[in-house]
């Protein structure tokens, strides 16, 4: 039989233990469950495999000195190649192929074509830096996707390249000086303005960052993404493209819809 002290001190460690399987338990069920990022998806066939992106580095017009126009034109590629339904070249190669060419931007149809037709890209997406803010943050990103002859996007026009058009005018936003002979002009044209202060902004980066981190992570949280240029750059490329794609996906339903009525 137990004296009272050896009784006192045996209770006294099944309550330990007790508290600590409690513990235990307990953080299992408040650990929160994993949650996939919502994707974006592209809206075109792939029967014949995925439509193969380009995209030619950003140029600066953003009046500052101080951004890296390759490191926001990652962050572009790695945003595209997220796409569901296309491939993205990487950058290094887009650029080693443009030095191959003697290209250090493409200035029109015929480099334009030149470089798609060598990197075999279906696509060609040239853009602008218009704005950048780190200490707000706030970054201006515009883009143009141009389909190429290869028939892969479905586009009935040809292309007209001159990134050096890429300008961000709040009113009317136009890359290319009007032809009449043809109607030359992206597939697809976004202009972003993405301000870190501004409401339907922060709402934005709360849903981009679900799924993107991690959820036991409780000193900045969502809000990371509004400490750092970096992520916050990372976000913005991400929201450019997503609304590039949504363009995209009324292009196509337009084009579907002529192609349906020409047939007639």
């Amino acid at each position: 039989m137990l004296n009272p002290a050896a009784h006192a001190r045996a209770l006294r460690s099944a309550l330990v233990a007790l508290a600590m399987v409690t513990l235990v338990i307990t953080g299992c069920a408040r650990k929160p469950a994993l949650e996939p990022p919502a994707p974006t998806l592209a809206p075109y066939d792939t029967v014949r495999g995925e439509p193969l992106w380009a995209i030619v580095p950003l140029r600066n017009e953003s009046g500052v000195s101080f951004v890296d126009p390759f490191a926001v034109s990652d962050r572009v590629v790695a945003a595209a190649a997220q796409v569901r339904g296309v491939r993205a070249l990487p950058l290094n190669r887009t650029i080693a192929q443009m030095r191959a060419l003697g290209i250090d931007a493409p200035s029109s149809p015929e480099e334009a074509q030149q470089l798609a037709a060598a990197l075999g890209a279906d696509a060609i997406i040239v853009g602008s830096i218009t704005a950048y803010d780190p200490y707000k943050p706030a970054i201006g990103i515009a883009l143009a996707l141009y389909p190429t002859p290869r028939g892969r996007l479905e586009a009935p026009h040809r292309v007209e390249v001159d990134p050096r058009r890429l300008v961000y005018q709040p009113t009317e936003y136009r890359y290319f000086p009007q032809r009449p002979d043809r109607p030359d002009k992206p597939g697809s044209v976004i202009s972003e303005h993405i301000d870190g202060e501004n409401h339907q902004v922060i709402h934005d980066v709360q849903n981009y960052a679900r799924g993107r981190q991690d959820p036991e992570q409780r000193v900045l949280g969502w809000r990371r993404y509004l400490a750092s240029m970096e992520l916050f750059t990372e976000f913005a490329a991400h929201h450019a493209v997503d609304q590039l794609v949504r363009q995209e996906w009324m292009r196509t339903e337009r084009w579907a819809r002529q192609d349906q009525s020409g047939r007639r």
